[in-house]
């Protein structure tokens, strides 16, 4: 149930709902996690817009996006990282019509720690959040058992 963080300057992307939804839906698939309501409703991404002078380098050029990933505790293996960082390049570029952004987006991957992860009020540990998946998805074959 990662939480995607994109930092840019207002402006950068026409329709930040759509890139929001779109990189939440692609870190579901990469993850190859359950498409279940439980990571559904709670995968989701924040667009953060800036304001124009509070993003800069050390030359002065505001035109960078930054793309923090959170995801519990080996929650992707090396192939996945690379997956994650490629794909989610690429869509910020899109969204924004600039190919060259590419060579401007910074992809962080950071992982909570066992325990480090609340949701509904509870700390939760990896065990914990596989156990609350595996009974969502046996409610909802329990549940399609019956129709």
């Amino acid at each position: 149930m990662p939480m995607i963080d994109v930092y840019a300057t207002a402006g950068t992307f026409t329709d930040g709902h759509q890139l929001a939804k779109d990189l939440a839906a692609t870190l579901m698939a990469i993850e190859e996690v359950p498409d279940i309501p439980m990571f559904r409703q709670n995968t989701a991404a924040f667009l953060h817009e800036l304001p124009a002078g509070h993003l800069s380098n050390v030359d002065g050029a505001s035109h960078h996006v930054r793309v923090q990933v959170l995801t519990n505790a080996d929650a992707l293996d090396r192939d996945k990282q690379i997956a994650v960082v490629s794909r989610f390049t690429g869509m910020v570029a899109e969204a924004a019509g600039d190919p060259t952004l590419a060579d401007r987006t910074w992809v962080l991957l950071t992982e909570a720690v066992p325990g480090g992860w609340g949701l509904g009020g509870h700390a939760h540990t990896n065990d914990e959040l596989v156990a609350a998946a595996r009974k969502q998805i046996a409610e909802l074959q329990a549940m399609a058992g019956d129709q």
